[in-house]
């Protein structure tokens, strides 16, 4: 018998208050637990899309008082359903660093939290149509790579701009992640240009599911993220897409098994050797 597993993307267009975030993202949740989804994934800045630092630091708590976090893991209790917010932006907790924590949160169907992880990679850069973004500036990066279990395999966590640093992937794929997801919020410029070639590339080079949820549209800040959450297949093949950057629920039904077909296909992951730099 075939393994499958009903998942859900959420696809957002996040407030800049957590009381407007709630408001927004809870009937998509409740759409996609009725619709059959078991796991649930919602994009980056799920509780709160507030680049301008003043306002979010006016507006941000810690991840154990945050609202649309409880209220997420309430209702993953009420549904009986796995919810990964796909981060929440939370207080660091570091003593000496008043930036904040770009946090990936895994609750399961107890709505308890499974596991938590902070982004690696902070984006810093400059884009060719003028564009400028410093998240290390408001934002401290994590140090830890980090694969959970659940009840359909081990998941790894990435948020965004991981999805440019494809040995974070391939670590993730070798430590028995089948899935990995990518919550994002990208910029329309490299939305448009490397969101699904980034996304089918990853797939391809660990042989996983990868589950890309998206915000999507103009924000209340000013900047205009690119949506097109995407389902790709452990062979490449995009298994379910979104083609606008509008708030929806993107579903798809997983062959659990396609992992091991991939992967029995082209074993690449066995295949690492070891070389010397390059001069």
């Amino acid at each position: 018998m075939t393994r499958s597993l009903d998942i859900a993307l959420i696809q957002t267009r996040t407030p800049a208050t957590p009381e407007a975030a709630w408001a927004h993202v809870e009937p998509l949740v409740r759409e996609a637990a009725a619709r059959g989804a078991r796991l649930i994934l919602t994009p980056e800045g799920t509780n709160v899309l507030e680049q301008r630092r003043d306002r979010r630091a006016a507006v941000i708590t810690d991840p154990d008082t945050d609202l649309v976090v409880g209220r997420l893991r309430t209702l993953a209790r009420e549904l009986g359903v796995w919810i990964l917010i796909g981060s929440a932006i939370v207080r660091s907790g570091l003593e000496g660093d008043d930036r904040a924590a770009n946090r990936a949160i895994l609750v399961d169907d107890r709505g308890q939290v499974v596991v938590t992880y902070d982004k690696l990679h902070v984006f810093d850069v400059d884009l060719p149509n003028g564009e400028t973004y410093r998240e290390s500036s408001a934002v401290r990066p994590g140090d830890t790579a980090v694969v959970a279990e659940t009840p359909w395999g081990r998941l790894g966590l990435t948020i965004c701009y991981d999805i440019r640093f494809p040995h974070l992937y391939r670590a993730l794929a070798r430590a028995g992640a089948a899935l990995i997801a990518v919550p994002a919020a990208f910029t329309v410029p490299t939305g448009e240009a490397h969101w699904e070639t980034l996304l089918r590339a990853r797939a391809i080079e660990t042989g996983c599911f990868i589950l890309a949820p998206a915000q999507g549209g103009p924000h209340e800040d000013g900047r205009r993220t690119w949506g097109h959450s995407t389902v790709v297949g452990p062979w490449g093949e995009i298994i379910a897409r979104r083609d606008d950057d509008a708030p929806g629920v993107l579903l798809a039904t997983l062959d659990l098994d396609a992992v091991d077909r991939a992967r029995t296909a082209v074993p690449q992951l066995r295949h690492d050797r070891a070389f010397a730099g390059p001069a």
